[in-house]
């Protein structure tokens, strides 16, 4: 019987593979803490195929694990998320609903001495009184990505979707940030957002971190080779490659013919490729991979087109570390305490984000520079073992604080 505390942490996503910036910031933390202060139990859903094939890395991110049946992911699984429109919850929130996840929170809840809900679509496994010290972890500011799709969306009908959500996520997310005792943000921008909100009593902010061993330093390529990393059907990511595809690159390729670009990340959207393909362009869709060092590394550029999206890009980190110079919209690197020139090259426009690369793959004394400076910024700040001691210290004061108000 362990005479730690017992922290009952919550994620309404099964966090292996961990092939997502939440899930890997999630997975550093949770893999951080483990054998700290608290007795961590991990509540997610889950198949028992998936827990079986990820058993050792779940022992290394907890103590115990508990789960329920995890949701159908068929192939028509975004149509009949649009059953949800009418809800009064955001889509993404009520496609993560589960009475069998919500039973067995609400029991875990009971032997637990404080509790973590991971993102705000947790709460919808939360009980109606969280009579427990509370955190919840709050990678972006849920509602401001949808203020964000609605102003980029060109069809109509997407925009008033967009908006239609925006308004319902506004409202959830302020209601569920009120019953926490603390909110954990991970950019200080994030946290002046949520401290604005009436209601909420207090917001802690922890830095992004990167697993500085596994991201080891290697010098940047000489070849015209371009990467992106991330989800692929992630709306964010489709949209900034949309983006790039159609207004950066052209003037890229015009410069540069012999430049190519991979793009590293699970599911890659259909029409997508097939736009890639249709127009013969050097781009390669690798899909989910176990290890995106061995696609990544060696490359000339690095690049975050994106204009819609919150939180913290950890691919930026994973980037910098990594030792590949990188070309950012001001949004790609939002919340992150980088300086353009120093650690990364700014460029919004499609003109901008052209020119600027373009510099970047004709310079190497530019790309050597930037690539030993961004990897010895995030070396001499942002592992990954600091921000789970930070966590970890947050929740240890919410625990203390909520047993002995003053």
């Amino acid at each position: 019987m362990s005479e730690k505390p017992r922290l009952l942490f919550v994620s309404p996503r099964f966090l292996f593979p961990a092939d997502q910036g939440g899930k890997i910031r999630t997975t550093q933390i949770l893999r951080g803490m483990r054998g700290g202060r608290f007795e961590i139990v991990l509540a997610s859903p889950a198949d028992a195929g998936e827990v079986e094939r990820y058993r050792y890395e779940l022992d290394q991110v907890c103590d115990r694990f508990i789960s329920w049946p995890a949701p159908a992911n068929g192939p028509l699984k975004k149509l009949t998320r649009f059953r949800h429109l009418f809800s009064p919850l955001p889509i993404p929130v009520i496609s993560d609903a589960s009475a069998a996840g919500a039973r067995i929170v609400r029991d875990a809840m009971q032997e637990a001495d404080v509790v973590v809900f991971d993102f705000l679509h947790a709460m919808v496994l939360a009980p109606d009184i969280l009579d427990r010290p509370s955190v919840i972890f709050t990678h972006n500011v849920e509602a401001e990505i949808f203020r964000r799709h609605a102003e980029v969306a060109r069809n109509p009908i997407k925009r008033a979707v967009w908006q239609q959500q925006f308004r319902k996520m506004q409202r959830y997310e302020a209601a569920s940030l009120r019953r926490f005792d603390t909110v954990v943000a991970v950019s200080e921008r994030d946290a002046q957002t949520f401290s604005d909100i009436p209601g909420i009593q207090q917001v802690a902010t922890i830095p992004t971190g990167v697993d500085l061993d596994f991201f080891a330093y290697a010098p940047p390529g000489d070849a015209d080779h371009i990467v992106f990393t991330g989800a692929m059907d992630w709306q964010a990511n489709i949209d900034g490659i949309e983006f790039f595809m159609d207004a950066i690159w052209p003037q890229v390729v015009a410069r540069r013919p012999d430049a190519r670009v991979t793009l590293v990340g699970r599911n890659p959207n259909p029409a997508l490729m097939e736009r890639a393909r249709r127009r013969k362009l050097p781009f390669t869709f690798t899909g989910f991979v176990d290890d995106i060092r061995e696609h990544v590394q060696g490359a000339a550029a690095y690049i975050i087109p994106l204009r819609v999206g919150g939180g913290t890009r950890i691919k930026a980190f994973e980037a910098m570390a990594m030792g590949i110079p990188m070309v950012s919209t001001g949004l790609g690197v939002e919340g992150l305490p980088v300086t353009p020139e120093e650690h990364y090259l700014h460029a919004d426009t499609a003109e901008e984000f052209a020119d600027t690369l373009v510099r970047l793959l004709e310079d190497g004394d530019l790309r050597q520079t930037l690539s030993h400076q961004a990897r010895d910024y995030v070396e001499a700040r942002f592992s990954s073992q600091a921000v789970a001691d930070r966590f970890e210290a947050i929740c240890w004061h919410t625990l203390n604080a909520s047993n002995n108000p003053t």
